[in-house]
């Protein structure tokens, strides 16, 4: 459930409402890197300090811690306050995302244009071969040679067989 800033004021209080306060648009736009990680651990160390006081309360609802810490905690509605430091972190965090993204998208950005530089400098390794006609292909000369039977020995073959049955027979 979204909370408006005028909900998070009374929730918190002005001294509280402080620190949530650049957490919000157009403020967390400003900060730089350094403001961000420092308001970032402060709202950690909040929020923390809000989980544990409403473990606790849990713990002596049960019985088994102080009870004052259950009156304390039902008291000043941490649970609503504690999810109030927890949307101020998740906008903080996701501030610090965007801040990532940005750095890597440069870095990844002059990465391409030294690449770009480098492979513009290099020399071309095979130069174009221009425009001209040449002679084409070649053909290639048969390397078996031709089979050919030269035209007084066509027949031979099946004559002599028939002279030699021819003198078996006779």
């Amino acid at each position: 459930m979204a909370t408006s800033q005028r909900e998070e004021r009374e929730l918190l209080g002005h001294d509280a409402f402080a620190l949530i306060a650049p957490s919000h648009q157009p403020a967390i736009a400003a900060l730089p890197p350094e403001e961000l990680r420092t308001l970032a651990t402060r709202l950690r160390a909040e929020h923390a300090k809000l989980r544990d006081l409403i473990r606790e309360g849990k713990r002596a609802k049960r019985g088994k811690g102080d009870a004052r810490a259950a009156a304390n905690a039902e008291a000043g509605k941490a649970t609503r306050r504690k999810q109030v430091y927890a949307a101020a972190l998740k906008r903080v965090n996701s501030r610090f995302d965007e801040l990532t993204q940005e750095r890597r998208r440069e870095e990844h950005r002059a990465a391409l244009k030294e690449a770009l530089a480098r492979r513009q400098a290099q020399r071309a390794q095979h130069p174009a071969a221009g425009f001209g006609s040449s002679a084409g292909m070649q053909s290639k000369g048969n390397a078996k040679g031709r089979n050919h039977v030269h035209g007084a020995r066509v027949g031979s073959v099946s004559a002599q067989g028939k002279r030699a049955q021819a003198r078996r027979d006779g």
